[in-house]
């Protein structure tokens, strides 16, 4: 049971980010694409914003896909564990933790879910556990 819920940890939270890279790089899912998502990353302070949007964009897409795998889930959990710690640092650490005030609260728990899974490794069900 433990490598099923280490799976089901890893799809639910692979899927997101990789959700969150395609909003940004792509404009799918809402987002706004590279131009609208630089726009703001530079209206925030955070230049160039093209390029940091498209690293950002990089590290979710490709962070979510590891994670989501299980394959070099370590880098995986780190690309989505950099992408969190930038985001409580340049945006929601200044309203505090809770997520009603749109503060760090969830970027957070992503964050714990991110590092823990990197540390404990991907489970059975993974491709890492195929390869290693």
């Amino acid at each position: 049971m433990l490598d099923l819920g280490l799976l089901i940890i890893r799809l639910v939270i692979g899927l997101l980010f990789i959700g969150h890279g395609a909003q940004k790089l792509f404009g799918w899912f809402g987002g706004y694409g590279l131009k609208g998502t630089g726009g703001w990353f530079e209206s925030i302070g955070m230049k160039p914003g093209f390029a940091v949007a498209l690293l950002a964009g990089l590290s979710e897409l490709i962070g979510g896909i590891l994670f989501a795998a299980g394959l070099l889930t370590p880098i995986g959990g780190l690309l989505i564990a950099a992408t969190m710690v930038i985001a409580i640092a340049k945006v929601h650490g200044a309203n505090g933790l809770w997520a009603t005030s749109n503060g760090y609260e969830y970027n957070l728990t992503l964050l714990a879910v991110a590092i823990g899974i990197a540390l404990v490794g991907p489970g059975k069900y993974a491709i890492d556990a195929l390869l290693f």
